[in-house]
C-alpha cells in the first residue's frame, strides 16, 4: 500500500477511535442511569477496559510486566489513570446535562489547548512544536465549532 494510502488509513483508524469515545460516553451515561451511580458506572467502565487491556497485553508479543520495567518508570507517568478517571467521571456527569456532542466538543477543545501548550513547551520531554499562528487559528476554529454545536 503506497504511503499516502497508509496515512489515510491511519487517520481513519484515529477517527474511528474518536467515534468510539463518543459511543463510550453514551454507554457510560446509560450505565449511570441503570446503576443510579456515576461512580459505579465509571468503575465498571475502567474495570472492563482493564480486562480488555490485560487480554491485549497477555496475548501480544510484548514481554510480561516485570519489576525491572516498573522500576524504570517515574511516578508522574503513573498519573495517566487519574486523568482518565477525571475524563470518564466528568463525561458521565455532564453528558446528561449538556449532551454528548457538546461534552465531546468541549473535551476536544480542552485537549487541543492542552496539547498545544504541551507541544509548545515540550512538557515531560515530548518533542517541542511551537504554537504558531496557524496552529492557534486551528484551535480557535475548534472553539468556534463548540459554539456552533451548542446551538
Amino acid at each position: 500500500m503506497p504511503g499516502g494510502y497508509v496515512n489515510v488509513l491511519f487517520c481513519l483508524v484515529v477517527v474511528g477511535a474518536g467515534v468510539s469515545v463518543a459511543f463510550q460516553q453514551v454507554l457510560n451515561t446509560n450505565l449511570r442511569t441503570e446503576l443510579d451511580s456515576p461512580w459505579w458506572a465509571g468503575f465498571i467502565s475502567y474495570l472492563v477496559g482493564t480486562i480488555v487491556m490485560l487480554a491485549a497485553a497477555t496475548t501480544s508479543d510484548q514481554p510480561w510486566l516485570s519489576a525491572a520495567m516498573v522500576a524504570r518508570t517515574s511516578f508522574i507517568s503513573w498519573a495517566g489513570g487519574i486523568f482518565g478517571a477525571i475524563f470518564i467521571g466528568t463525561a458521565i456527569l455532564m453528558v446528561p446535562r449538556l449532551g454528548a456532542a457538546t461534552v465531546l466538543a468541549l473535551i476536544v477543545v480542552g485537549q487541543m489547548i492542552g496539547s498545544l501548550a504541551f507541544d509548545h513547551f515540550g512538557v515531560l520531554g515530548i518533542p517541542q512544536h511551537s504554537a504558531n499562528p496557524v496552529r492557534l487559528a486551528g484551535a480557535a476554529l475548534l472553539v468556534l465549532g463548540v459554539t456552533l454545536v451548542r446551538f
